[in-house]
C-alpha cells in the first residue's frame, strides 16, 4: 500500500479491464466536470440521452479503479438497457479517506436529481466496494427524506469492510484470486483510524425502510459470496425485495470480463432485464408506517 505499489496496482487493473472488458465499438463518452462532480456519461452504440438513466458506482476496494476502468462494463450495460450510464469518478484512498468516496457518490445522485431526472427514472448498478457505497446512499436517502431510485443491481458487493464475512467463507472455500487478509488492506486504507462499527461503515438496513427492488449477483468461487448472501438476508428481513444469484464457479465481478468469461454476457443480460423491468414498473417498497 505504498505509493509505488498503489500506482502499479491501478495500472495493472486498468490494463486487465481494458483488455478483457473493452467498450463496444461506437460507444460515446462525455466527460463531466461540474463543481465537485467528476465522472462520465457512457452510451453504448445507438444509445441517446432521454428521461431515464443508470447511475454506476464502480468498485475498487476504495483504492484501485476509476470511471475509466469501468467504462467497458458501463457501455455493455448501456447497450443492453438502451440507457445512458453515468459513471461517478469518486475520490480514492489512500489519498482521500472516509467519507470522501461516500460523499462523492451521494453528491452524484443529488446532481442527477438536480438535472431533472426523477428518482423513479433512475436505476443504480454497482460492483464490489461500489455495493457498500450504493447501500450507504440508500440509507442516506432515507435519512434525508430523499426519493429512492427504482432499482439497484449489485455485482459481487462488498458489505463487511473488515472482510470478516469473507474470511469465514475462505475457511470453507478459498477464493482463487485473493485472500481475505490481503483484500482487507484496501478498505483499511479508506477507513484507517475509525472503529469497524462506525456509522456509514457497518451498514444496517432498518425494518420498514423504503427500498428499491434489488438484484445481487456474485460468483460461486469468490469469498464475497458471503457478503452477497448476508446483504440479501438483511434486505429481506427489513421487508425489501431482493433477488440473489450465485453463479457457480465464477470469480469476483466476472461480469466485467466478457472476453474471458462466457457467463458474463448472460449475467449482464439478466441484470439489464431486471433494471428495465423495475424502471418500467416504478416499484419501490414503501416505508412501513
Amino acid at each position: 500500500m505504498n505509493a509505488p505499489g498503489v500506482w502499479f496496482a491501478r495500472k495493472l487493473i486498468a490494463t486487465i479491464m481494458a483488455t478483457a472488458g473493452p467498450a463496444p465499438r461506437g460507444t460515446a463518452v462525455t466527460q463531466v466536470r461540474a463543481g465537485n462532480i467528476r465522472g462520465e456519461w457512457v452510451r453504448g452504440p445507438g444509445v441517446d440521452f432521454g428521461s431515464r438513466a443508470i447511475y454506476y458506482i464502480h468498485g475498487s476496494g476504495y483504492v484501485l479503479c476509476s470511471a475509466r476502468t469501468h467504462r467497458g462494463l458501463a457501455a455493455q450495460l448501456s447497450r443492453r438497457t438502451g440507457l445512458p450510464v453515468f459513471l461517478i469518478d469518486y475520490r480514492l484512498a489512500p489519498e482521500h479517506r472516509f467519507p470522501a468516496a461516500a460523499d462523492d457518490v451521494e453528491a452524484g445522485y443529488r446532481w442527477l436529481l438536480d438535472r431533472g431526472f426523477a428518482a423513479r427514472d433512475l436505476a443504480i448498478a454497482c460492483d464490489s466496494a461500489g455495493g457498500h457505497l450504493a447501500l450507504d446512499l440508500l440509507l442516506e436517502n432515507q435519512r434525508h427524506n430523499r426519493p429512492q431510485p427504482a432499482a439497484v443491481a449489485m455485482f459481487s458487493p462488498l458489505l463487511d469492510l473488515t472482510l470478516g464475512l469473507a474470511a469465514e467463507q475462505e475457511r470453507r472455500q478459498r477464493d482463487p484470486v485473493i485472500s481475505a487478509r490481503a483484500a482487507s488492506r484496501l478498505p483499511y486504507a479508506y477507513t484507517r483510524g475509525l472503529p469497524a462499527d462506525a456509522p456509514r461503515l457497518r451498514l444496517r438496513v432498518p425494518p420498514g425502510m423504503a427500498l428499491p427492488r434489488m438484484l445481487v449477483q456474485a460468483g460461486g468461487a469468490e469469498m464475497l459470496s458471503a457478503d452477497a448472501r448476508h446483504l440479501h438476508e438483511m434486505v429481506r428481513d427489513a421487508g425489501g425485495t431482493c433477488e440473489l444469484e450465485i453463479w457457480p464457479g465464477q470469480v469476483h465481478v466476472f461480469q466485467a470480463l466478457p472476453l474471458l468469461v462466457p457467463e458474463a454476457e448472460r449475467a449482464l443480460r439478466r441484470a439489464a432485464e431486471f433494471l428495465c423491468t423495475a424502471l418500467n414498473s416504478h416499484t419501490v417498497t414503501e416505508k412501513v408506517s
